[in-house]
């Protein structure tokens, strides 16, 4: 904390990630439970998030952590979902939509359809479902904060990468027009764009094909999920009157998407 800067503490409002149970949800979710943060952790593998539960209540003790185990592809779970929360955790201050991910580099001849599919339910319409259901209780509380997790996909798109590029410059434009719906409230938005983070990502893109995702990263210093997480932070924690737009962060080794100095 700087005494020359007021930033805005977290503690006490409730938090929901999705896609906690690891990577940069998980990373979030810590730094959440530091800043005081009730947490809702969402994320389709319960063991997982009972662990990550047990945890961060070792580490920080007086932290309420809820956990839901369900797919963001589930419209109707989704739809159950605020209901089944317990009551002191139903008004949602704080909406992290991380769950998504890339399936494959297909060229756009022979894009997988039941991975396209995934990919937009996943991106693109589960972080509308999301937003629908709790945006309405942060304007008639006129208070909140919708964090959206992009990539530098969304701006830079690149072969290999149709649907995924396609999802995240969707969701950025939806991240936008959400702003605009919201302006006349005190409730913000904001988008987190990272560039080449090494967490489960590639794995999940090449479908547990290690050599092809350590590739990904190889002869660079990758960013880190603690990284993007500490990007959240910041956007959360600006004073009530700034409202950050967007983050776009790179690898130092990195200038776009796909433009990275590599030591061999």
């Amino acid at each position: 904390m700087s005494r020359f800067y007021a930033e805005l503490s977290l503690r006490d409002q409730v938090a929901l990630v999705t896609g906690a149970s690891g990577g940069i949800g998980e990373a979030i979710a810590w730094r959440l439970a530091e800043a005081g943060c009730k947490l809702i952790l969402v994320a389709r593998r319960q063991e997982k998030l009972d662990a990550l539960r047990e945890d961060i209540q070792k580490t920080f003790s007086q932290v309420v952590v809820h956990t839901v185990a369900l797919d963001v592809q589930d419209s109707s779970a989704l739809d159950r979902l605020q209901a089944e929360l317990p009551a002191e955790l139903q008004a949602v201050d704080i909406l992290v939509n991380n769950a998504g991910l890339a399936l494959g580099t297909f060229p756009v001849q022979d894009n997988d359809l039941a991975d396209v599919q995934t990919m937009i339910s996943t991106n693109c319409a589960a972080v509308v479902h999301l937003t629908k259901l709790f945006s309405k209780g942060m304007i008639d509380r006129n208070r909140g904060h919708i964090v959206n997790l992009s990539s530098v996909a969304a701006h830079t798109h690149y072969g290999g990468g149709s649907i995924y590029c396609a999802t995240k410059a969707f969701l950025d434009a939806f991240t936008t027009a959400a702003r605009h719906d919201l302006v006349a409230t005190d409730v913000r938005v904001t988008a987190i764009s990272p560039g080449a983070v090494k967490t489960d990502f590639s794995n999940v893109r090449f479908k547990g094909d290690s050599q092809k995702a350590d590739a990904v990263y190889q002869g660079m210093t990758p960013l880190l999920a603690a990284d993007v997480a500490d990007n959240v932070l910041y956007a959360l924690t600006r004073p009530a009157h700034v409202q950050i737009a967007e983050i776009i962060t790179y690898a130092t080794a990195q200038s776009g998407a796909q433009n990275i100095a590599r030591k061999q």
